[in-house]
């Protein structure tokens, strides 16, 4: 007797290609930088979308990602990982182990950030200038309108496009009716010390963290800051989990801050020290004007430091601005609280 067959369900249709593309989301993710992650890492996540597909009839992936639960997974296994790399338990080879004494200096292209900055408004206001106005706002009202009312957004955002309104107005539009997201900022502890705790640079550095807030009557307290488009913060994330296991009070700042709200946030918080984590190339431009805004506030006393992937050639350029310490790719963290636990001592 054949077996019935019954038409799929699209939700049945939609899981293998889904699996496909978590599976390939996962790789790209792995392997864009070869350094930090290894088998354990693979498995994680291959079992993350072994995970999403089982999940996915009842609803539980979707109620896990709103949590931020598969994103601070990825954070730990990272922490885990870059804590076996400081403490030499892995071998990355020019990295950790069998580096050059001197290393090769790398032609990088330089972006004059303000004056990308001047086109792009030069060209903004152009464009306003140039079209029918009545017709791009009676487009920009008819996409809010359909934002209430359950419209098809694609094709009103299309039709506001055609009659040249921006991006930012067609995102200020729909945001009178859905507001803006504010990503929920979630640290975890432990991770990196576990894997460390009998390192001595580790215990060194932890040391030395103690010794301060005996001193000082506090602990040293770091906020870790993204200002700009940059919205990369996993390696902010592990620096800030790997602080707080060698004894630093951390703040961890909201994604996109401005130069005027990280310094605000600092003044207010009364950090010792403001870590900028940089990976789009805007240190030039955000640093300098964090520095001025400190400077503004007469709060010169907090030590700024930074690090990320900032070119070596533009190491000068930001210690004239005042950042007490630089940190370049594979630097170990331990090393990288000490130098920082100095420059705070010194301001002190």
């Amino acid at each position: 007797m054949k077996k019935e067959l019954k038409t799929p369900s699209l939700l049945d249709a939609l899981i293998p290609i889904v699996s496909l593309v978590i599976m390939m989301g996962s790789a790209v993710f792995l392997f864009e930088d070869d350094s930090s992650y290894g088998p354990n890492q693979i498995a994680l996540l291959l079992a993350m979308g072994l995970a999403a597909i089982i999940g996915m009839k009842n609803g539980h992936t979707w109620k896990a990602i709103e949590k931020g639960i598969p994103k601070l997974r990825i954070e730990e296994a990272a922490a885990k990982k870059q804590a076996r790399i400081d403490s030499g338990q892995d071998v990355i080879v020019g990295v950790n182990k069998y580096r050059l004494a001197a290393e090769e200096q790398l032609q990088t292209l330089e972006v004059d950030n303000e004056q990308v900055r001047r086109s792009q408004i030069e060209r903004l206001n152009a464009i306003k200038a140039s079209r029918n106005s009545e017709k791009a706002d009676a487009a920009l009202k008819a996409l809010t309108e359909g934002a209430k009312n359950n419209k098809n957004l694609l094709e009103l955002a299309v039709e506001a496009a055609r009659e040249r309104a921006t991006l930012g107005e067609i995102s200020d539009a729909l945001e009178e009716v859905f507001g803006r997201h504010k990503a929920e900022v979630r640290s975890f502890s432990g991770v990196y010390s576990k894997e460390v705790k009998d390192d001595k640079s580790f215990q060194k550095a932890r040391e030395l963290a103690n010794k301060f807030a005996e001193l000082d009557g506090r602990r040293p307290r770091i906020m870790i800051a993204k200002m700009g488009q940059d919205g990369h913060d996993r390696g902010a994330k592990v620096i800030a989990t790997a602080f707080a296991d060698l004894g630093f009070d951390v703040d961890i700042a909201p994604l996109f801050q401005t130069p005027e709200e990280a310094a605000r946030q600092a003044i207010e918080n009364d950090v010792h020290v403001i870590g900028i984590s940089s990976q789009a190339a805007g240190h030039k431009t955000l640093i300098e004007l964090l520095m001025k805004v400190l400077q503004k506030e007469n709060s010169e006393d907090i030590v700024v430091v930074a690090g990320g992937v900032i070119p070596p050639h533009d190491y000068a350029f930001l210690k004239d601005l005042g950042v007490a310490c630089i940190f370049g790719p594979g630097t170990p963290i331990p090393g990288a609280a000490r130098e920082v636990l100095a420059a705070i001592s010194n301001k002190i």
